[in-house]
């Protein structure tokens, strides 16, 4: 199997630190792909690691680096080539939820031009933030999707991005004000061997079910402590063709 892919161990760790504090981590993994080198798995393998366009920003039709060339011209962007590395959750006999995967975009000379941070919430929705870090990976934007509903379409997100090398170490902090809730991912990565891949699978079986299943019972754990919901817009923002 000739690939430059990654599989990246990584903890999760989320903390709301208002009105209440909550927090858990988890283990799981996640796959570091170059857009034009992607993984070509053996038959019997590609059904726990399935990468499809549908799953994320633009057409369906297209392809993954169509789209997000795409999305980046859309924004007066152009890589001229370059390279993008994608951090995301495959299918897993046919079922993916991505609450965050990201996109580091190089030019034609290497340089880090821009990353996407590409937000899912488990209503089907998603958006996509334009992220220009400074040398540290660091960069803040204002929060213009719903995801928790247990917070406002407001505040700021402080985003650390770096791209990985061979440890990933990003994080997301939502403020109002003051720091109100933040996740991270920290993890190392490993060559997506058939071995590192069975590995992973066999660690944490149905990781991004796991996922979803997790944000959901938290959720529940919350509203049973008496976090009032926030309804979801009725006219949300959303960049649904990009």
């Amino acid at each position: 199997m000739n690939t430059s892919a990654q599989i990246v161990r990584t903890r999760i760790h989320h903390v709301r630190l208002a009105p209440l504090h909550h927090e858990f981590s988890h283990r799981s993994y996640s796959w570091l792909v170059d857009l034009d080198d992607m993984p070509r798995l053996p038959r019997w393998l590609r059904p726990f690691a399935g990468f499809r366009a549908a799953d994320h920003l633009g057409d369906p039709n297209r392809t993954l680096r169509e789209n997000v060339d795409g999305y980046l011209a859309e924004h007066g962007i152009d890589l001229r080539g370059g390279r993008v590395l994608m951090l995301t959750n495959a299918r897993v006999l046919g079922y993916v939820f991505n609450p965050l995967t990201l996109f580091w975009c190089r030019d034609d000379t290497g340089d880090l031009v821009c990353v996407i941070a590409e937000v899912h919430n488990t209503y089907g929705e998603r958006h996509c933030y334009l992220v220009r870090t400074d040398d540290h990976g660091v960069a803040t934007t204002e929060k213009r999707f719903y995801v928790s509903p247990f917070n406002e379409v407001r505040g700021d997100y402080r985003m650390r991005l770096p791209e990985p090398t061979d440890r990933l170490r990003v994080s997301i902090t939502l403020t109002e004000h003051q720091p109100i809730f933040a996740a991270s991912m920290t993890g190392r990565c490993h060559s997506a061997t058939v071995r590192t891949i069975l590995r992973a699978t066999v660690a944490v079986p149905l990781a991004p079910l796991v996922v979803s299943a997790l944000i959901r019972r938290h959720g529940v754990h919350l509203w049973a402590r008496g976090l009032p919901l926030v309804p979801r817009p009725a006219k949300h923002f959303e960049e649904y063709s990009w």
